[in-house]
């Protein structure tokens, strides 16, 4: 009979299993500098919207891309795609890459897949020619009905392919592996997948290949994927020849600690996308990511000075929105309504302008607004949350006037009651008319 009690079906689900780390390094290690960044909206990204873009609105994303600092873009999967392929071509056709940008196409592990994406890129200078297979123990028996030895052989066979191909070709080409579900995938299984191929393509430190160890679904805590990616770190062939890659999945929620985690545990690359698109819950997002890095005192190495301008730019041709409370980027990511909050703001802003010792000590403001363009004036909103200290700072900031804090507590009363009335906040015009007649009494 079957089971009706739905607070039972937690049951069905297995625990994610633990790394058998026996000296675990990641913990202790530091972020320093920022890792290679890879965009992936062209093709993961684009791949996710309801209305994906056309050629001539993928095209303003590429530059975009560029003019934001990406050195590696994946721009298309033209084995599986008409409009991807004539999209490379047209890139190519008309001379539209950069001579720094790497651009990055995707291929299962199929012969006329691999051949039809090297047609796709002829030409180019620099590419990534990006191999996949899936791995994991559930898409081995219910996807494919193939064994580990089938599959390893799968990936040789393509690695071998991609050889002899690019042996041909008479641009620069890194070769990239992914063993797709990575995070599904049984360790020692991953391992020795990983290692097949790279005996196969023979990297070396002058020519290193990339492998990528997605967590195609997020099923695991970011510091368990911090653990595979340290025990697969140290079990991979000629690891000086191998740029250690990653592709966060975002469906716990936690695909920037995992990326973040996996830096300190060895990856030296992020593949992501701009605000996190990407399928189902999205990708890691790269715009956090920079800034989480900024907030630390290292450079990000991409243009994050003038974001909302992008941003703009990017949402328009995506149709896509930003959450007002979105990391860094959101409309009122650095608002304040809470008078614990103002008070503490305006003494922070205070400080910060006699405390001339290079560094930002605001509370509650992660980054200086003003470094991506922000206007301070949005900082203190007035709402029936708001004290003394809030409307004391919207009066200066918007008009110059210093109020004494008898004042502040009067006029922050009459304002209370203003929007206790209306049950909105209220702009500083209105503060200020509530200022002017307090005066007149």
């Amino acid at each position: 009979m079957q089971n009706t009690d739905m607070t039972q079906t937690f049951k069905k689900y297995k625990p994610y299993p633990l790394v058998p780390l026996s000296h675990r390094e990641w913990a202790s290690n530091v972020i320093t500098g920022a890792p290679i960044w890879v965009s992936t909206d062209l093709r993961d990204g684009n791949q996710a919207l309801v209305a994906p873009m056309n050629a001539t609105k993928k095209l303003a994303y590429f530059q975009k891309l560029v003019a934001m600092g990406f050195k590696e873009i994946e721009i298309a999967y033209p084995s599986a795609s008409q409009t991807d392929f004539d999209f490379c071509r047209t890139l190519i056709e008309q001379n539209l890459i950069p001579e720094d940008v790497r651009v990055a196409v995707l291929m299962p592990s199929i012969e006329k897949h691999i051949r039809k994406t090297f047609e796709a890129l002829n030409g180019a200078k620099k590419v990534t020619m990006h191999l996949y297979n899936p791995t994991a123990d559930n898409q081995r028996k219910i996807v494919f009905d193939k064994s580990k030895a089938e599959i390893i052989a799968l990936a040789v066979e393509g690695t071998r392919i991609i050889k002899e191909e690019a042996a041909k070709f008479k641009g620069d080409v890194m070769f990239q592996y992914s063993p797709e579900s990575f995070s599904q995938t049984e360790l020692e299984f991953a391992r020795d997948v990983v290692n097949a191929v790279i005996s196969e393509w023979m990297p070396t430190k002058n020519a290193p290949m990339v492998i990528n160890l997605p967590n195609t679904l997020e099923a695991c805590t970011p510091n368990i994927y911090a653990d595979r990616i340290e025990w697969m770190s140290k079990q991979m062939l000629e690891r000086d020849a191998v740029i250690l890659s990653v592709h966060p999945h975002n469906d716990r929620g936690t695909a920037v600690a995992s990326a973040e985690m996996a830096i300190l545990a060895g990856a030296q690359r992020v593949e992501g996308t701009l605000l996190g698109n990407g399928e189902r819950a999205g990708n890691v997002d790269l715009v956090t990511m920079a800034f989480n890095l900024y907030s630390q005192g290292i450079d990000p190495m991409l243009d994050i000075y003038n974001i909302d301008t992008i941003l703009q730019e990017i949402i328009t041709l995506t149709h896509s929105t930003i959450p007002p409370r979105h990391p860094y980027v959101g409309s009122m990511i650095y608002t304040a309504f809470s008078g614990t909050h103002q008070d503490a703001i305006k003494k922070g802003m205070e400080y910060q302008k006699v405390v001339l010792d290079g560094y930002w000590h605001v509370p509650y403001l992660i980054i200086d607004p003003k470094d991506i363009k922000r206007d301070y004036r949005d900082v203190v909103r007035i709402n029936s949350q708001s004290g003394k200290s809030g409307v004391a700072y919207v009066l200066k900031e918007f008009y110059g006037i210093e109020t004494t804090k008898t004042m502040q507590i009067e006029i922050a009363l009459e304002v209370q009651k203003l929007c206790d009335e209306k049950g909105i906040e209220v702009n500083a015009e209105e503060i200020f008319k509530v200022f002017r007649q307090m005066c007149k009494l």
